[in-house]
């Protein structure tokens, strides 16, 4: 399934726009119950008034608070991130660490948010277990597991380390794209033979090909060699 999911996505990548690890790890936080998307409006501005560190540890709150806002829950945000540019400056010079251990002690970050600055900024392999990364690998009867931790473990086990940054990609690609959590697209998903919750979406090719979303949507432009979804024999 990981096969046929890499060969549908093999252009899955990290959604979230960034140019370094600190960017990434500020864009990581402020994407906690919002969207990529969002979240890519707001950095831009944000990135340019806070380039490093020093500059979140010394922000003034209220217009943190401000920038953040479309995000979501900004005051409990801006908080992270204040305290993040705190900790990295008398901790670590100013500089995001490279090490899971360290990650996880900063504030905001727990071990999704580490290992996607570990697996995207750094080129080291890791399981983000997002929202959709979860529920799909229990959709597909991968594990019954529900706790991130040990569905990170669990999936860990399975597949070959220099695998896991990209398995992570292209599983919530697919689930962003079309496995949906309300209505996947189960007419038009290139695994549905082997997935055991095959029919709880819907199963008509034609109507399964409207809920596609993002590029693989009817009409949308693809990035150049994306396989066209193909119908359920």
């Amino acid at each position: 399934m990981y096969r046929v999911l890499h060969e549908q996505y093999p252009y899955a990548h990290c959604e979230l726009d960034f140019r370094t690890p600190l960017e990434l790890l500020v864009a990581t936080i402020l994407s906690a119950q919002t969207t990529d998307v969002g979240v890519n409006k707001v950095t831009p501005t944000l990135f340019a008034r806070y380039p490093d560190a020093a500059a979140y540890a010394g922000a003034d709150r209220a217009e943190l608070e401000e920038l953040i806002r479309p995000t979501g829950f900004f005051r409990a945000k801006a908080g992270s991130l204040i305290n993040l540019g705190q900790a990295l400056v008398e901790r670590f010079g100013g500089e995001v660490p490279p090490r899971l251990k360290d990650l996880v002690t900063l504030p905001g970050v727990g071990r999704k948010t580490a290992f996607v600055v570990l697996g995207n900024a750094f080129g080291q392999p890791g399981l983000t277990v997002d929202t959709h990364f979860g529920r799909l690998v229990r959709r597909m009867g991968w594990t019954t597991e529900e706790d991130p931790v040990k569905v990170e473990k669990a999936i860990g086990a399975m597949f070959p380390r220099k695998d896991w940054t990209m398995l992570s990609h292209v599983v919530i690609f697919h689930g962003r794209r079309m496995c949906h959590a309300k209505r996947p697209a189960c007419g038009v998903c290139p695994v549905a033979r082997w997935c055991p919750s095959y029919g709880i979406g819907e199963t008509d090719p034609d109507k399964a090909r409207t809920l596609l979303k993002y590029e693989l949507a009817p009409g949308a432009e693809r990035p150049p060699g994306t396989p066209e979804p193909v119908a359920v024999a």
